[in-house]
C-alpha cells in the first residue's frame, strides 16, 4: 500500500517534470529569438522565468532520484556479498540522504519564509515559489529513503532465512 502510493506519487513528479521541461522551452527559445533574430523584442522577464522553472526541474528531479536510487552517490568500497555488509552499505547511503532531508526541510522552512518577503526583479513574482522548493524535496527526500532503508531492511531479512 505505502509503496503503491509513493510509485504514484513518483509518478506525478515524472509527469510535473515533463510538463517543467516543455515550459522551460518557451522562455528559452523567446530569449533566442530575441536575442539572434530580433524578430521579437527582448523580454528581460524570459530569463528570469526559464530560471526559475529550471530550479524546480533540478528540486524535482532530485527527488525522483532519490526514489529511483540513482542519487550521487560514491561507492568507496565494492558491494558486498555478505548480506549484513550489504544491508549496512545500502543504510549508510539512505541514512544520510535521509540526514540531509531533513536538514534541508528544517532549514528550508525558514529559506521559504525569507524568500516570502522577496520579489523577482523583472516578473515581481514572490520568491517562496522558488524558495519552497527545499523544504518539499527534503521532505520527500527524507519520506523516500527512509521507505528504501525499510526496503534494504527487509530485503536482508528474506536473505537470512534463505541461507538458513
Amino acid at each position: 500500500m505505502i509503496k503503491r502510493s509513493l510509485d504514484l506519487l513518483c509518478n506525478a513528479l515524472r509527469v510535473l517534470l515533463g510538463t517543467l521541461v516543455g515550459a522551460l522551452i518557451i522562455p528559452v527559445i523567446m530569449q533566442v529569438l530575441a536575442r539572434y533574430t530580433g524578430i521579437i523584442p527582448v523580454f528581460l522577464w524570459t530569463e528570469e522565468l526559464a530560471t526559475f522553472i529550471f530550479v524546480w526541474v533540478v528540486m524535482v528531479g532530485s527527488i525522483i532520484a532519490v526514489w529511483d536510487g540513482m542519487h550521487f552517490d560514491v561507492q568507496v568500497i565494492p558491494e558486498s556479498s555478505n548480506p549484513l555488509i550489504l544491508f549496512f552499505q545500502k543504510a549508510l547511503v539512505m541514512v544520510l540522504v535521509g540526514a540531509f532531508g531533513v536538514m534541508f526541510f528544517w532549514y528550508g522552512i525558514d529559506y521559504t519564509e525569507f524568500g516570502s518577503n522577496q520579489n523577482s526583479v523583472m516578473m515581481q513574482a514572490n520568491l517562496a515559489a522558488i524558495h519552497v522548493t527545499v523544504p518539499i524535496a527534503g521532505s520527500l527526500w527524507t519520506i523516500f529513503s527512509l521507505y528504501r532503508l525499510v526496503e534494504a531492511f527487509q530485503q536482508y531479512r528474506q536473505s537470512k532465512k534463505v541461507t538458513v
